[in-house]
This record gives C-alpha cells, sequence and structure tokens, in this order.
C-alpha cells in the first residue's frame, strides 16, 4: 500500500495500482534522445507487475502500532528502514512471491523483479536495530534471490529471443529502467514534496549517464529534467481510496472501512519545464 496523509483521511493506493503507474511511465519513455530499453515487452512486464504478490495483503490492509496505514509514505522515500514494526518473514515471503509468479509467466521478468527485491532490501535498506535473528533471515533470503537469478538466467540462454540480452550490463540497465519507473511512480504516489532523483542515472543522446530530477510544481504538478517522455507534458490518473482517519479505532473498522470505500482517481501532470 502506498499512503497520502491527508488532515482527515488517507489515501491509499495499492500496490498493484502503483506499478501499473510505473508501467504507464515506461510506456512513455522514449524520444528523440531516449530509447526504451530492450527486449521491451519482458521488461515492461516487470515494471508494471513487479508488486502482484503485494494484492492479497492490500485487500486487508494492517494498521502500524501507532494506529497508521501499514504503506510506504513519504517518511520512507530514499531509505527502508520500518523493519522493526513488520513481521519481517511474511514481508519476505511476499517479496520472494514475487519473483516467483513472475517466473511462471516471464522468466525474463522475474529475473529484474528479483534485482529489484534484492536492491531495495541491501542498498536502500536501513537495518539498524534490526535482530540478529532477523538479520540472518534477511541474509538468507537475499542469498537465495540471488541463487534464483542465476537459475532464470541460464534457463533462458538457450532461447534466441533473449540472445543479447543476459549479460550482466544489460540486465543491470534493464534494472534501472525498471527502478526509475519505480521511483517516479512512489514519488508521485505519496506527493512528495521535496526535490528529488529518479533512481540511477540515466544516458540520453548516447551521452553520459546523468540524474533525471525530479520537482515538485505544486497542484498535482512535476517536472522532469532532463526530460525522458515522448510527450512534453502527460497526464495520469491513479485510483486512491480515501479512508477516514477515525475508522481506525480497531483493525476491523478499519478493514471495514477500506472495503466498502470506492476508489477516486487523482490526476497527475507530469512535464519537461521544472522551473
Amino acid at each position: 500500500m502506498i499512503r497520502i496523509d491527508k488532515e482527515n483521511d488517507w489515501w491509499l493506493l495499492p500496490h498493484a495500482d502503483h506499478a501499473a503507474l510505473a508501467g504507464e511511465f515506461a510506456r512513455h519513455w522514449k524520444n528523440k534522445e531516449v530509447s526504451p530499453p530492450k527486449p521491451f515487452a519482458h521488461i515492461l512486464d516487470a515494471v508494471s507487475r513487479h508488486d502482484d504478490s503485494w494484492s492479497p495483503r492490500d485487500a486487508r490492509p494492517d494498521l502500524t502500532p501507532e494506529g497508521q496505514p501499514s504503506a510506504f509514505s513519504k517518511e520512507l522515500v530514499g531509505s527502508y528502514d520500518a523493519f522493526e514494526d513488520i513481521d519481517l518473514e511474511a514481508y519476505l515471503d511476499v517479496r520472494g512471491r514475487a519473483t516467483e509468479q513472475a517466473a511462471i509467466r516471464d522468466p525474463y521478468s522475474a529475473i529484474l523483479i528479483s534485482m529489484h527485491t534484492v536492491n531495495l532490501l541491501t542498498e536502500q535498506a536501513d537495518l539498524e536495530g534490526v535482530d540478529s535473528a532477523s538479520l540472518k533471515i534477511h541474509s538468507d533470503f537475499i542469498q537465495g534471490q540471488r541463487v534464483r537469478q542465476v537459475e532464470l538466467i541460464e534457463s533462458l540462454r538457450s532461447q534466441p529471443a533473449f540472445e543479447g540480452y543476459l549479460s550482466e550490463s544489460t540486465l543491470r540497465e534493464n534494472f534501472e529502467f525498471l527502478q526509475a519507473c519505480d521511483s517516479f511512480s512512489l514519488l508521485v504516489g505519496v506527493d512528495y514534496a521535496e526535490e528529488s532523483t529518479l533512481r540511477h542515472r540515466h544516458s540520453f543522446a548516447g551521452a553520459e549517464k546523468v540524474p533525471v530530477s525530479y520537482t515538485p510544481l505544486g497542484n498535482d504538478q512535476y517536472g522532469l529534467d532532463p526530460w525522458p517522455l515522448d510527450e512534453p507534458e502527460i497526464e495520469f490518473w491513479i485510483p486512491y481510496k480515501s479512508v477516514p482517519k477515525t475508522s481506525a479505532t480497531s483493525l476491523e473498522d478499519f478493514r471495514a472501512a477500506y472495503q466498502h470505500t470506492d476508489p477516486f482517481f487523482r490526476k497527475i501532470t507530469v512535464r519537461g519545464d521544472s522551473s
């Protein structure tokens, strides 16, 4: 779940819809200075479905000990440091199923999703305060994902469609594209109000890789620079549920309020002019 805190309500966006937004962003990533990555259909599957495994949990959202929806919020942008407040084994089970669900339909997608998961739980994670037993569970999971990546890569080596796309450098490029799209969706999804950058550096017109800056412009408008998309200005529509904070008197009441609330669509506008 992705969360925006309003005065009296929480706006909640399921992980699957967040990933779908990342996928729509990915579809537009092309212009005279930047080309979409290849093999694009498989990369798009990874971008747009990397959080499918969250759907059962998001259908029955939880509350934190502080009485807030258990969700990614603006406070977690840049570092995931809430591991003390979650059931780590259950969380890793969801992350592991993301890889395995993708492996059934698209092994190439599964490789990228697994790489994303490993990065999320290593480079992006703040594990300070996590107990030694949990750290061992975490370490074993990461090792298992890396082994699984190798297995999936080897399973595709004999398929001509993937020739040239299984090198470490190409997989890294494609994983970084997934992360750029994911970070865009997270930033706008929580209405992040500070300047930031999309994940990783990216190449424009064959030049040296540069960061893509994110600038909030107010009124649900955002700027990106350099501009990676195929139109000078693009609108995206994001489906949230607005749940009253007063519903969190109990988990049962909160879940009932969430399940009986119809989604609404928030329109955001993204453009290349960050001034």
